[in-house]
């Protein structure tokens, strides 16, 4: 497949064309390896494709006309049962080259029973995805989009200059991510007075992830649609914009990793009917290290994204070309 190359585009309308075309083809282009079950790879390019398709989609409503077979909703329904599979691949992976390497004897021969539990959940979620791809809804989508590129529809809104309406764009999104309440966890402004995250020690994280993983984790879903909106608009800003990409793929990816631990663990505990602790020690601990160091590494981007000079300078380049 030919590579797409951006043009100088001016309105917004060009801009949501391109963007669309660009995710669509890119969903395209990994189906077929997908259902032949290639390549796990190949799985998890398909869906960055749909994920990022689904963003454009949303964040050009504004602009463009799309029927119901092609909107954000059924995208996502789609998605969804590819993340399933997604997310079967990244435990198997996690353990077996993550940590099966680092246990002893004992613990590794434990493992045996957690693979055979997660290769049996894996070939449902495969039929599942086999199912919906070769189904009616996403046959449609498909059908639906491919009609909408060789003849598009547009509102009113895709004859604005690109540059006129890109901070009405991305100024939401950013604001509902700055007003996440997941920026203080763990930080006590009554105590300290500021917004300095307060440094804690493992257990204590242990224990802050207990209550509050899931506002963490709701939290790197809004960074991983920031990043994947103003990826849209790269090229249309100054090089400082891609520091603030880079910076939302930072925090997606560290509390990813926290939250891929947290689910490994939990997964555990229900394959040995048992805390962890009690049948595989040692894994448990590596868990445990693992989830710490990555808080200290999220603490220093919370830090940063605390600070009103931060917070303020992100707001500014939304509105700079």
């Amino acid at each position: 497949m030919n590579k797409l190359v951006l043009p100088q585009t001016k309105t917004i309308g060009e801009w949501s064309y391109l963007g669309i075309q660009k995710h669509f083809q890119k969903m395209l282009s990994h189906e077929a390896a997908v259902l032949e079950d290639r390549d796990p790879e190949q799985l998890h390019q398909m869906r960055i494709g749909m994920r990022r398709l689904r963003t454009a989609v949303t964040s050009f409503t504004p602009a463009v006309v799309l029927p119901k077979a092609a909107s954000e909703k059924q995208i996502g329904k789609i998605a969804r049962i590819l993340g399933s599979l997604r997310d079967l691949d990244v435990l198997q992976e996690t353990l077996h080259k993550g940590y099966q390497p680092k246990l002893p004897t004992k613990e590794r021969k434990a493992l045996k029973q957690a693979y055979v539990y997660l290769e049996k959940k894996r070939c449902k979620a495969l039929k599942q995805v086999r199912d919906v791809l070769q189904g009616k809804p996403h046959q449609k989508l498909k059908q639906t989009l491919k009609l909408w590129l060789k003849k598009p529809t547009y509102k009113e809104m895709a004859q604005m200059p690109a540059a006129a309406v890109l901070p009405d764009l991305l100024l939401p999104i950013v604001s509902r991510l700055l007003l996440h309440p997941a920026w203080l966890v763990g930080v006590d402004l009554k105590d300290t007075g500021s917004q300095t995250p307060k440094q804690l020690k493992p257990a204590a994280v242990e224990s802050l992830l207990a209550i509050r993983g899931s506002m963490i984790h709701d939290l790197r879903k809004q960074a991983k649609r920031v990043r994947y909106q103003m990826n849209l608009f790269t090229e249309l800003y100054s090089p400082t914009y891609k520091d603030y990409v880079e910076d939302m793929k930072q925090i997606q990816g560290i509390l990813g990793d926290i939250q891929d631990s947290m689910v490994l663990d939990e997964f555990l505990n229900s394959v040995f009917h048992s805390d962890l602790k009690h049948n595989a020690p040692q894994l448990a601990q590596l868990l445990q290290a693992n989830r710490y160091k990555s808080w200290q590494q999220w603490q220093t981007l919370q830090q940063n994204y605390l600070k009103p000079e931060t917070r303020q300078a992100f707001r500014q380049i939304l509105l700079t070309d």
